[in-house]
């Protein structure tokens, strides 16, 4: 039986998966490999054990033994199939969040900075940070949009897990529609909004830039809001 277990095992690992096998990565190839044998042995070798276990009286607590030995083989297998998952989806997810890692890692000044910054990126120009300060009428940054719009902007440098709150988005829409009276108005945040905020701005004329928003704003995509007409 443990020489026919061998086998199978030998004959999964050397037959050809499909005709494309060489385009594959070695890591594709491990979990196919590793896919095919946990099905064979689930498949084929326990029911047969559990029939041979069954009907055997003499090899029974050998038998035994060997299913034993057989289903911890499929556990590791499939144990190494999740850190294979694991390592891949780690990868994946450093390779995506490059540039929202940079702003994660941003105090509030730096992060207005680079808000007021990818506005000059985007042909703003009068581009005034008001860091904080007294004077800013609720507002961080104004500027001027390429075709003359003005422009006022809130920053919210806030943990990812935080929601901006339907009270802050009326806060920032009294001060950017009704102080400044701006044609464009941007609230920045480097986490996602309540859905009673997104709704304010909906009707108020608030541009919510969202986190997946400001990663792509920040990797190259102007704000279709910024955009001349």
């Amino acid at each position: 039986m443990r020489t026919y277990l061998l086998d199978a095992e030998y004959e999964v690992r050397v037959r050809p998966v499909d005709n494309l096998i060489h385009r594959a990565s070695w890591d594709e190839l491990d979990e196919r490999i590793d896919s095919r044998i946990t099905d064979v042995l689930g498949k084929t070798v326990v029911p047969m054990l559990n029939v041979l276990i069954e009907t055997s009286g003499e090899h029974r607590r050998e038998l035994l033994s060997l299913r034993e030995d057989v289903q911890q083989i499929q556990m590791k297998l499939v144990e190494h199939d999740i850190q294979l998952s694991r390592l891949q989806r780690g990868q994946d997810v450093k390779a995506l969040t490059g540039v929202i890692g940079t702003i994660d890692a941003m105090n509030w000044r730096e992060f207005e900075e680079h808000v007021a910054e990818l506005l000059r990126r985007d042909g703003c120009t009068d581009v005034v940070l008001y860091g904080g300060h007294g004077g800013d009428r609720g507002v961080d940054i104004t500027a001027k949009t390429a075709d003359g719009r003005s422009v006022a902007v809130q920053c919210k440098n806030f943990a990812p897990f935080r929601h901006v709150l339907s009270g802050e988005m009326q806060k920032f829409l009294g001060a950017s529609k009704v102080l400044h009276q701006a044609d464009v108005a941007l609230y920045v945040a480097t986490c996602a909004f309540t859905r009673e905020s997104l709704a304010i701005a909906a009707q108020g004329g608030v541009t919510a830039v969202h986190r997946g928003l400001l990663e792509a704003w920040s990797a190259g995509v102007q704000l279709q809001v910024l955009r001349s007409f």
